[in-house]
């Protein structure tokens, strides 16, 4: 089960972080570059949460998204997809950084099927620049 743990500084503050990571607008496929519009899909967005299929042609995987904004937290766990088992996830924690936020993310997966194992073995050799590059591309990181 390869876990990733990555940090990403950002000159937003904490709340316009927390917006950036939790929009599942029409947008959200330009800001993070391992989402593809075609796979986007917003089921269901409460005020704290949200029901979401996003992916590209690798891979997709349905998540339910907590959040809490006091807290600077969020997290999205995997209910379905085609790479992950049920219960893999990302953990945000956004905290002040001078007049910015660094976001510490937390990355656990659970291959799904041989596509999955595949993917897996690559995720210690890459994983932590790659979640690095999506998530700051995402919040203009510094």
């Amino acid at each position: 089960m390869p876990v990733i743990h990555a940090t990403v500084t950002t000159d937003l503050a904490p709340a316009d972080a927390l917006r950036v990571l939790t929009d599942f607008g029409p947008g959200r496929a330009e800001a993070f570059p391992n989402v593809d519009q075609s796979t986007l899909v917003v089921h269901a967005v409460g005020d704290t949460w949200a029901d979401v299929t996003e992916g590209n042609k690798l891979g997709w995987e349905r998540e339910r998204y907590d959040w809490d904004a006091a807290a600077g937290t969020i997290t999205a766990v995997t209910t379905e997809s085609n790479l992950w088992a049920a219960g893999s996830r990302w953990d945000y924690r956004i905290t002040p950084d001078g007049t910015g936020s660094k976001v510490q993310v937390r990355l656990e997966r659970h291959a799904n099927g041989w596509k999955g194992h595949l993917v897996a073995a690559l995720i210690p050799l890459l994983g932590a620049r790659t979640v690095r590059s999506g998530v700051g591309k995402a919040l203009g990181a510094r």
